[in-house]
Order: structure tokens, then C-alpha cells, then sequence
């Protein structure tokens, strides 16, 4: 991203520097979720959820369960419908585990086994089976990250379908939607755009801080999708490197064995030495992915929660402004007995839509000043990891080609190929 832009990732010049929530507290323990073992069946994954807490609602201080991708988006659900949270930020639900294009490489692999040499096999596979278990990983983290945020909350954490989910030992038989509840839900949520955006265009919200946060957000949200966008390319573009080290090693392999045979100590080591730097850089972008690219998609996730706390407010102060217009239309009609009934009950829907609304911009302000930190701090470390890995494999990049170096060198068998090759 430009390093003029006046929208960066770690904060927004809008929100005070001495603004801080107390919202999430990262010391407490007193409720921690762990996702300690996962199994990877055909068309499921089961992941062990291991809870440890001293909170007194919870039965026992330790237990464990037992849960499927389709139970986390449940729970997630939950709390998107409940209205006790529409002043939160509720976190993004993790994504669905996809291991179909891994598993299909696999396949493709095991079917074209004839057509290479067995050691060419034999690096594709492990090369293979390491994409497919960072998928895995990855896939994990994330279903944990999600019950982590909500088991630090300090509302969310008391929730009873949290509970049930952390607590009861037995399946919870959720099911995945039908057709026809995920085109309901398609609907529901292009409504929801739709009002969205005719909002945002429409009113202007009387509070500063609110309307600044929702400027930013829009900008930052384009920002994050743009430098997740390029994160990927770059990633990509480093396992084809490391794929094309492939290539180049097996091609060296086979060539000492038809070529020139005094060559043949000479070529081996050279493919050896790309085959550790293969492995070196697999790693790298493996850590590139999850520390780079996976951060700025979960922010992204994160973000856009956020702004969905912004149209529910937004929404929220549309209603009570609906609401004081009907009180003032009702207090314009005659005074009589029908009227002073219909003028008491907009009064009622009017004080109502009032406190709902006051109530929504405390927290909503709360859990703005919360996510800055948040995100902040996410950004801080995972950048921080990712600086740390990435010269800890630069060194070992260096370190390996040092000493191959040296043992070509110190090779008093091996000619120079110039001389054998005149």
C-alpha cells in the first residue's frame, strides 16, 4: 500500500490517542478455550475444544468437547441474531475447512506416480502433504481465534449458548442449511446491504466520532482488501519458487546419471542444495501466509463487523428518528380520548427508541475504541513474528549455501566442470 495514504493498518488519526477500553481484558484467564487436537475426515473435521476456568457458572473447572465446523457457525449465528448484542462487534465466524484442492493435487499425484522417477514422487508428495497440513493448521487457528475472542469478553464469555457450546459433551445437531435457508439468507443479507448503503448515503449521524469511524472504516476495509489481495500474489509467487526448486533439482538428479559421470558428484550436491533451500523456502511462505496474509484477512473479517455494528446504530438512530416524527404527528391531531391513547403509546415507542439508541452508542463507542486496540496490537505481533521468521530463514538460507560452498570447495576429487568439460 502507499505509504502516503492517510488510512493505515494500525490506526486512524480520528480516533484520540488517550482513548482506552476496558473492554477486553488479554490478562484474564479466568475463561481459556483451547482447540487442542483436530481430525480431517472426507467431508468433516472434528476439532477438540479444551476449556479451563474459575468462573462459578461452569460445572466443572475442566472440561472437554468435541465440535464440527457447522456448531462454530451456529454459535456464531447466535449471537448475530440476538439483539441484547446489536451494539457489539461480534466476531467473524471462521471460514469453512477446504481441503478439496490439496486432496485433489494428491490424487492427481498418486495417478501420474508412473510418469517420474521415485524421487521425483517422493518430493512432490512431501511437498503435497506440507501444503496440505498448513492448511490444516491454519484452519485450526482460526476456529480457535474465533472462541478465543469470544471466551475474552466479558459479555460474551457469559452467554448461555457459549456455554452450552463449551460445556455439553453431546453432539448439539446442527445441521448445515438447506437451499432454501441459504437463499433466504442471501436475500435477508442483500436487504441488509441494500439499507446499508441507502443510509449511508442518505443520513449524516449526529455524532462526530460515529461519523468519522464510519468514514474510516470504508477506507480501511479497501485498504485491507487491497493488501490482502497483493499478499496472496506474493505468496503464490513464493511456493512457485520453491516448486520450480523442485524441478530444477530432480532435472539435476537425472542429468549426473546420463551426462559426463565425473559431473556426477558435482550435480548431486548442487541438487541437494536446492532441495534444503526448496524446504527453506516452503517454510517461508508458509509463515507468510499465516502471519501476513491470514492477518490481513481476519482483519478484514474484523472490520467488516465492525461496520455492521455502524449500520445497526445507523439503523437504530433511523427508527428513533422515525419515532419522533410520529410522536410529533400524533401530538398535532386533536386532543381527544382516541388521540391522548395513540399519543401516550408514541411516546412510549419515542422514550423507547431513545434509550435503545443511547444504550447502542455507549457500547457501540466502547467496542470501537477496543477494536483499535485490538487490531493495533494483532498487527504489532504477527508482523513482529513474521520479521523474526523470515530472518531466522535468511539465515539459514545463507548458512546452507555457506556451506555447500565450501564442501564443493574442499572437494579434492571433484575438477572443475570447465576442465572436465574440455
Amino acid at each position: 500500500m502507499d505509504n502516503e495514504s492517510e488510512i493505515d493498518l494500525c490506526g486512524d488519526e480520528n480516533t484520540s490517542k488517550s482513548g482506552k477500553s476496558e473492554n477486553v481484558d488479554l490478562t484474564d484467564n479466568s475463561l481459556n478455550v483451547v482447540i487442542s487436537d483436530a481430525l480431517s475426515e472426507k467431508d468433516r473435521v472434528k476439532f477438540t475444544v479444551n476449556t479451563k476456568t474459575t468462573l462459578p457458572d461452569f460445572q466443572k473447572p475442566e472440561f472437554s468437547v468435541v465440535r464440527q465446523h457447522e456448531e462454530f457457525i451456529w454459535l456464531h449465528d447466535r449471537f448475530e441474531e440476538n439483539e441484547e448484542y446489536a451494539g457489539y462487534i461480534i466476531p467473524p465466524a471462521p471460514p469453512k475447512p477446504d481441503f478439496d484442492a490439496s486432496r485433489e493435487k494428491l490424487q492427481k499425484l498418486g495417478e501420474s506416480e508412473g510418469t517420474m522417477t521415485r524421487e521425483e514422487y517422493n518430493k512432490m508428495k512431501q511437498e503435497l502433504e506440507a501444503e496440505y497440513l498448513a492448511i490444516f493448521k491454519k484452519t485450526v487457528a482460526m476456529h480457535e481465534n474465533f472462541l478465543t475472542r469470544l471466551a475474552r469478553h466479558p459479555v460474551f464469555r457469559n452467554d448461555h449458548n457459549f456455554k452450552v457450546f463449551l460445556e455439553y459433551d453431546k453432539d448439539l445437531s446442527v445441521r448445515s442449511k438447506n437451499k432454501m435457508e441459504m437463499l433466504e439468507g442471501l436475500v435477508k443479507s442483500l436487504s441488509k446491504t441494500t439499507d446499508e448503503y441507502l443510509l449511508s448515503a442518505t443520513m449524516k449521524d449526529v455524532n462526530d466520532f460515529f461519523e468519522q469511524q464510519k468514514n474510516f472504516l470504508i477506507g480501511y476495509y479497501g485498504h485491507l482488501k487491497e493488501a490482502t489481495t497483493k499478499a496472496d500474489r506474493m505468496t503464490s509467487k513464493h511456493k512457485e519458487v520453491a516448486d520450480s526448486y523442485i524441478k530444477i533439482s530432480s532435472g539435476l538428479v537425472h542429468l549426473a546419471t546420463i551426462d559426463h559421470k565425473e559431473l556426477d558428484r558435482y550435480l548431486n550436491k548442487v541438487a541437494e542444495a536446492l532441495e534444503k533451500a526448496r524446504k527453506i523456502e516452503g517454510r517461508y511462505a508458509s509463515d507468510e501466509d499465516l502471519k501476513l496474509s491470514d492477518t490481513l484477512r481476519y482483519c478484514m473479517g474484523d472490520t467488516f463487523a465492525a461496520k455492521r455494528l455502524l449500520y445497526r446504530r445507523l439503523r437504530c438512530l433511523a427508527n428513533y428518528e422515525s419515532a419522533n416524527r410520529n410522536l410529533e404527528k400524533s401530538r398535532a391531531k386533536n386532543r381527544d380520548v382516541q388521540h391522548a391513547q395513540e399519543v401516550s403509546e408514541a411516546e412510549n415507542a419515542q422514550q423507547q427508541a431513545c434509550e435503545k439508541f443511547e444504550v447502542m452508542s455507549d457500547k457501540g463507542k466502547e467496542e470501537l475504541i477496543d477494536y483499535k486496540n485490538r487490531r493495533v496490537e494483532m498487527f504489532r505481533k504477527n508482523l513482529v513474528d513474521l520479521a523474526e521468521w523470515e530472518i531466522k530463514h535468511a539465515q539459514s538460507q545463507v548458512q546452507m549455501l555457506n556451506n555447500y560452498i565450501a564442501a564443493l570447495k574442499q572437494d579434492e576429487d571433484l575438477k572443475s566442470p570447465m576442465t572436465v568439460l574440455s
